[in-house]
């Protein structure tokens, strides 16, 4: 398999999880589910398989999109959306719903296509990183919080928890969805880009 044909494929892939979104309507934990595989899923394989494109922002925007803004933007798009207020209105409003989804998902595109086309292969890996630490962080506050925090606007039929879960359940598994595939998945990315850097060392060296 050629690179440009492995390329297609990892774009597909990409496409195919957005597509399997619907599963966010399954109460916090399906809501957070439905989040990391578009921000730290789908984003990284939609960066991937852009590489080269005229659709790759880092190629398009080089001065803008870098990997510390990318990652402060990601920063204030992931918390703003889970403060309780906003969660809220997000369920509530179906346009505002979708405004947060694109959101998480141009964020997640941003911050990786920025990451791997960083000519300072430290900023991007320091991105990575830094990110897998916030996600980690909000995840262990949702898990651990000693009451709902977001009870009210999962408390429709549509947002029904999974597992027959109740509503502080949910969300503590939701909490640990987010530190595990969001945590996870960006420390990975960090991890393989450090293991390139670290590889080409040698290869450059006089």
């Amino acid at each position: 398999m050629n690179r440009t044909t492995s390329r297609t494929a990892i774009l597909v892939a990409g496409v195919l999880l957005l597509l399997g979104y619907a599963v966010s309507g399954m109460g916090m934990t399906g809501h957070m589910t439905g989040h990391m595989v578009a921000v730290a899923v789908a984003a990284p394989l939609l960066a991937f398989g852009l590489i080269g494109s005229t659709l790759d922002p880092a190629r398009r925007w080089p001065r803008a999109v870098t990997p510390m803004a990318m990652m402060m933007l990601e920063l204030v798009a992931v918390w703003s959306w889970h403060l309780p207020a906003l969660r809220r209105a997000a369920d509530t409003l179906p346009l505002l719903a979708a405004a947060e989804h694109l959101t998480f998902l141009a964020a997640g595109l941003l911050l990786w296509s920025a990451a791997i086309h960083a000519p300072n292969r430290a900023a991007g890996i320091g991105a990575l990183l830094l990110t897998s630490m916030h996600m980690t962080l909000l995840g262990v506050l949702i898990g651990l919080a000693p009451r709902p925090l977001y009870a009210s606007g999962m408390a429709g039929h549509h947002h029904t928890a999974p597992f027959g879960l109740d509503v502080l359940a949910d969300q503590q598994l939701g909490g640990v969805v987010m530190l595990v595939i969001g945590g996870l998945s960006y420390l990975l990315g960090g991890l393989a880009l450090l293991a390139g850097l670290l590889k080409a060392e040698p290869e450059t060296a006089p």
